[in-house]
């Protein structure tokens, strides 16, 4: 029997001289993103698990599968974090802070899914992401685009192109998503269980079965 002790599977120690390549990359980041006007915000890594339930979708394979959730002594549910954006807005509207707009965040640290591990992707892995708050209009999206250029620059990384698309409008995601639901509906019996369960999920209207 092996009786060494290992880190958890899919998530790995970051050792010298890694570590020192991890600081600098993150002391660019940072420096970058101060630059623009983003503060810091650092958020605990574990949430009830109703902040991910809501904000990224019952109906997902992040909640339905991936997170990490427990019950703690209180039988409070909980999860690691899986993502940064949710998180971010909660501790937004807890502590007061949209009194301040616009308002430019950045987080960083690590995020948790349970995932099958592989090449490249791990159950703990590092995320740094940026939130902003009332701002209107597109100019808030190009500043994040034109920050990421600027930071693939400032890292070195060359050999790369800058492409950009769009979801359309909001009226327009509204109907593509009910032209897609009934679709999906008439070919219910055709769909496996996990589709199924997620249709279901999402529209609260009787099963098409029914």
């Amino acid at each position: 029997m092996n009786t060494h002790l290992q880190a958890v599977r899919g998530m790995n120690d970051i050792v010298p001289p890694m570590s020192a390549a991890w600081r600098e990359f993150e002391a660019t980041v940072a420096a970058l993103l101060t630059s623009y006007g983003y503060g810091e915000i650092r958020m605990p890594l574990l949430e009830q698990s109703a902040v991910f339930k809501r904000s990224i979708g019952d109906a997902t394979d992040i909640v339905q599968k991936e997170m990490y959730t427990f019950d703690d002594r209180n039988g409070d549910s909980l999860t690691l974090r899986p993502e940064g954006t949710a998180g971010c807005v909660r501790a937004v509207l807890q502590n007061g802070l949209l009194q301040h707009m616009p308002l430019r965040l950045w987080y960083s640290g690590p995020m948790f899914r349970h995932e099958r591990p592989q090449r490249g992707r791990h159950r703990q892995f590092h995320q740094i992401g940026v939130e902003a708050f009332g701002a209107a209009g597109p100019d808030i999206d190009a500043e994040v685009i034109l920050m990421t250029a600027r930071l693939w620059r400032a890292l070195g990384i060359g050999n790369l192109r800058l492409e950009m698309n769009s979801l359309g409008s909001g009226a327009a995601r509204a109907r593509y998503r009910e032209t897609l639901s009934a679709y999906f509906r008439d070919q219910f019996d055709a769909l496996d269980q996990d589709s199924r369960e997620r249709l279901c999920l999402l529209y609260t209207s009787p099963s098409p079965r029914d």
